[in-house]
């Protein structure tokens, strides 16, 4: 399936799941983390991540602000370094 996001095409697999079932993130012999269906109740899902602490997981709104916040960085202070010192 292909998505457009504001900036780009994004081309993401779509699969489906029931409460319960898991989805591998890798390797399956040593994954990066798994994604579970905890439960379903009418039109809400809630979904389960499991990935070590260090791998960031955002819902996009979260992930967003975040973009829109963080400063971009255009260049680099050097510091000023006074001749003969």
């Amino acid at each position: 399936m292909a998505a457009r996001t504001g900036r780009r095409e994004v081309r993401m697999l779509v699969i489906t799941r029931r409460e319960g079932e898991e989805v591998v993130i890798g390797d399956p012999r040593n994954p990066i983390g798994v994604v579970r269906i905890a439960s379903i109740k009418g039109d809400r899902v809630r979904v389960a991540f499991d990935f070590p602490r260090q791998i960031d997981v955002h819902r996009r709104e979260i992930a967003d602000q975040i973009i829109e916040e963080r400063p971009q960085v255009i260049g680099a202070i050097k510091p000023n370094v006074a001749a003969g010192s």
